[in-house]
């Protein structure tokens, strides 16, 4: 039995606290590891240690600091497969699957390889009789990301990647339920080059959060979880003063017109309502066919792609996507599955009893399709976070609009259309904060920001791109004059109205 230890100041440092958390293989249902759970005072240690080490390295200039960022992101991609294999193994999703969490992380750390750009401020010459004003921005000192087990690569990366580059240290409290990613993660920066103590793995549960919202210490923190969770991190960080983003749940919806290639439509909505077994906040559950034609149609063509699709261990390289993550979270999904049939939704495709031969163990739950879903339904109103697809009909292009701007998250939204003008009013229009066009998932690339609207974010700042430089900086100003015979032997002397 594997113990995750810690990773603090540069090397592997067992618990203390006594607590520890199991880690499943989604395949098999068994307990394959332990992780240990930080208490206050071991996050306390390592805040000491990163505060030590982020002095050196906010004095370390951009150039190098970028170098060892190159080298990161070289030594990510020459251990691929081995990272890919072991996240699968503790999170479930398929190697493919894996091996994309980790590029999209890499993609922020290809960003933060350019910080010598993104840190050059501002310089205004002559803004008065002999004075130059100029702005710079520096680090905040020591932050913190708490990031939730369905992108145990992408997320940390997408974090730590800004917030190590412009010149800060970091505390990253993974998920606990697949924290060995992490951990490695850190050890590679340290391989790159990266002083001990700027990247630091601390293992918990809401423990340790409470521990790192409280610290004195730390100044700003980022989050990925649920919406609950992520107003009560913003409340409680903000409430001692830290600067925080919290990006929470999403119900993200697809618009299908009755113009679309429905082809191409219902191939991307396969992908992304089943992909990764749904555990992905930018998955999209709920499908919005406009007109009965356009419904039945997606129905019928949504039924013959679901018979197909292919159900695996995760290393099966020819699975579509593997088993959940746990065993509670598969009840909680099948939990909503039942709500959805005793609130009148129709349940066309039930996958709650699907087993897989040889791991009838494992956390495998088979897609699920509903029809005549209403926007009342509770099944509609929260995020379920598994394979379930949901059909919500619409009459109109007006009322298609409006079911996503009326629902209370506003993550992510595609439309599928071959008409520019009723994309262009769509996109204009619609309450969410990330649309696609005939995209089903539109995460932003690296160098633009990601982050949703309503009840999917609180803070006012998105993440990576320049908007992650802004979060993990704070500005500073200088104004400067330098009169004609000032010598250095002149004494300094404050400026007076005479």
């Amino acid at each position: 039995m594997r113990d995750i230890q810690h990773f603090v100041n540069g090397a592997a440092v067992a618990g203390q606290s006594g607590r520890f958390g199991d880690v499943f293989d989604p395949n098999t249902g068994e307990v394959q590891a332990h992780v240990a759970l930080a208490d206050a005072g071991e996050l306390g240690t390592a805040v000491q240690a990163a505060a030590r080490a982020q002095i050196g390295w906010a004095a370390t200039n951009p150039q190098r600091r970028a170098r060892v960022m190159f080298e990161f992101k070289r030594l990510v991609e020459a251990r691929m497969d081995e990272l890919a294999n072991l996240l699968s193994s503790e999170h479930g999703k398929v190697v493919a699957d894996s091996r994309g969490d980790i590029q999209r992380g890499l993609e922020v750390i290809e960003f933060a390889c350019g910080i010598p750009h993104a840190l050059k401020g501002e310089y205004t010459e002559g803004a008065g009789p002999g004075i130059d004003v100029y702005s710079m921005r520096q680090p905040l000192g020591v932050v913190a990301g708490i990031t939730p087990f369905n992108f145990p690569a992408m997320i940390p990366m997408w974090m730590f990647g800004v917030a190590i580059a412009v010149g800060n240290s970091f505390i990253l409290k993974p998920s606990e339920k697949d924290p060995s990613v992490p951990v490695r993660l850190g050890e590679l920066f340290m391989e790159a080059g990266g002083p001990a103590g700027i990247l630091n793995v601390v293992h918990g549960d809401k423990v340790c959060v409470d521990a790192i919202l409280a610290h004195p210490d730390i100044r700003a923190v980022s989050f990925v979880g649920s919406s609950d969770i992520a107003q009560y991190v913003y409340a409680t960080g903000t409430s001692h003063g830290k600067r925080v983003q919290a990006m929470g749940g999403a119900k993200n919806h697809a618009i299908i017109m009755p113009d679309a290639d429905l082809d191409q439509t219902v191939n991307d909505i396969m992908g992304a309502a089943y992909g990764s077994a749904g555990e992905r906040c930018m998955a999209l559950p709920v499908a919005v066919p406009v007109g009965s034609k356009t419904a039945e149609a997606l129905r019928e063509r949504l039924l013959d792609e679901i018979e197909t699709l292919k159900i695996g261990v995760s290393s099966d390289a020819a699975a579509q996507y593997g088993p959940v993550v746990t065993a509670a979270h598969r009840q909680k999904i099948t939990d909503y599955i039942q709500l959805g049939v005793d609130e009148g939704a129709e349940l066309v495709v039930d996958g709650r009893d699907f087993k897989l031969q040889g791991f009838e163990a494992g956390f495998f739950i088979g897609p699920n399709l509903f029809d005549h879903v209403k926007p009342e339904m509770r099944t509609y109103q929260e995020e379920i976070f598994g394979p379930v697809l949901q059909l919500v009909r619409a009459e109109s292009f007006e009322e298609a609009v409006a079911l996503p701007s009326k629902h209370q998250y506003g993550n992510g939204v595609a439309i599928f259309t071959r008409n520019g003008r009723a994309a262009r009013e769509f996109a204009a229009r619609v309450e969410v904060g990330m649309v696609g066009i005939n995209v089903p998932i539109p995460v932003p690339v690296a160098y633009h920001s990601f982050g949703g609207w309503k009840r999917s974010a609180f803070g006012d700042a998105n993440q990576h791109g320049m908007e992650g430089v802004r979060f993990f900086t704070k500005v500073k100003t200088v104004t400067a004059r330098w009169p004609e015979g000032m010598s250095e032997d002149s004494a300094f002397v404050i400026p007076t109205m005479q």
